[in-house]
């Protein structure tokens, strides 16, 4: 359906389908996460976690695009249940950086092989050259917003 007039037409507006794509990865990420007992955010702090020890909670808040509110919430839970540890006090300023845990470990593993699958799905109709082509133009596309 084409939407006429001074709106834009849905059907063409490259923000509009990125965004659509995005929520239906969002929700096939949900879908395998849920039963896992985890968000999309609890598996992207992880994954944070794993790839960049000792990161901040600013730093895991802006690298899973949630709040530093959130963030701090969902580090305090992840504390709690022994997947994260940050030390008690601060060596510097007010930062505490956090490490992933054994279990952190363990529990990042199976999620990471059901957020693969959904993404193996995801590009499950595309050759290579097309997953490639893909790549390259969404890294290109970031580059020319953050260049501005």
């Amino acid at each position: 359906m084409t939407q006429r007039g001074a709106g834009v037409d849905l059907d063409t507006s490259l923000g509009y389908l990125l965004k659509e794509a995005s929520s239906a990865l969002r929700a096939a990420m949900d879908e395998v996460l849920r039963p896992l007992g985890m968000s999309v955010t609890h598996y992207s702090c992880l994954e944070l976690l794993a790839q960049r020890p000792g990161l901040s909670n600013s730093e895991l808040a802006r690298g899973a695009f949630v709040t530093r509110q959130t963030m701090n919430v969902l580090l305090q839970a992840l504390e709690r249940e022994g997947q994260v540890s940050r030390p008690a006090e601060a060596s510097v300023g007010k930062v505490l950086p956090a490490r992933l845990t054994p279990l952190g470990r363990r529990k990042l593993e199976k999620a990471t092989a059901a957020v693969r699958a959904v993404e193996v799905r995801m590009l499950a109709g595309m050759s290579e050259a097309e997953r490639a082509d893909a790549f390259r133009i969404l890294r290109s596309m970031i580059r020319s917003l953050h260049d501005d």
